[in-house]
């Protein structure tokens, strides 16, 4: 059963991805006669008052995707040099909730955000040189390069692109938001291979 908390995603009128909104948001934009067409499957079912005259019930159907009107301050982001914000929730979404170090699957208050170059050699905050890594293995590599800590990166880090930002972004991620949000990831995209192995046959 849907939770009223379940995400709706919003696309621009050409279906870029643009961002997460709940229903509330969603509802708004349908009332204001921003939705130019909804794709994916029906979501909620909202009811309104009764008309007067035709003793009607208003009804508004809210899809799971829903493609808007107007110009949006996520075009820049589709720009070649676009950089998502990095978090932590956002790395270790991207890393699959993995140390990059022991292989192993952690909850996030056993995970933490290790710098493959470390900061005190000068390696940067930044998507390409930080991996998710857990406690212990963070602690064991300390200030080190893996190559000096004797240590095997099981990943290349990458950056996101925006499309694959929204993805991680994304909380309960539905099977056909996630379909929509697959087909506008680089081909070379490692969430293409992750996906995969995690959608049953």
């Amino acid at each position: 059963m849907l939770q009223l908390n379940q995400q709706v995603l919003r696309t621009d009128l050409a279906g870029m991805p643009l961002e997460w909104i709940d229903y509330r948001v969603a509802a708004r934009l349908y009332f204001l006669h921003q939705v130019a067409y909804a794709c994916g499957d029906p979501l909620f079912l909202l009811r309104g008052g009764t008309n007067a005259l035709t003793r009607v019930q208003s009804r508004l159907e809210i899809h799971s995707i829903i493609a808007t009107y107007g110009i949006h301050h996520a075009l820049n982001k589709l720009q070649d040099d676009y950089m998502p914000p990095l978090s932590n929730r956002t790395l270790f979404q991207r890393d699959n909730h993995m140390c990059m170090y022991c292989g192993q699957h952690f909850s996030d208050r056993h995970l933490s955000r290790d710098h493959v170059r470390p900061s005190s050699k000068g390696g940067a905050d930044h998507w390409n040189n930080v991996v998710t890594a857990c406690v212990r293995c963070n602690n064991y590599k300390a200030g080190r390069s893996p190559e000096d800590a004797g240590m095997e990166l099981l990943a290349v880090p990458f950056a996101p692109t925006h499309a694959e930002y929204i993805f991680l972004m994304g909380r309960n991620v539905l099977a056909d938001q996630m379909e929509f949000l697959r087909a506008h990831f680089p081909r070379s995209s490692p969430l293409h291979r992750r996906l995969a192995r995690e959608t049953p046959a």
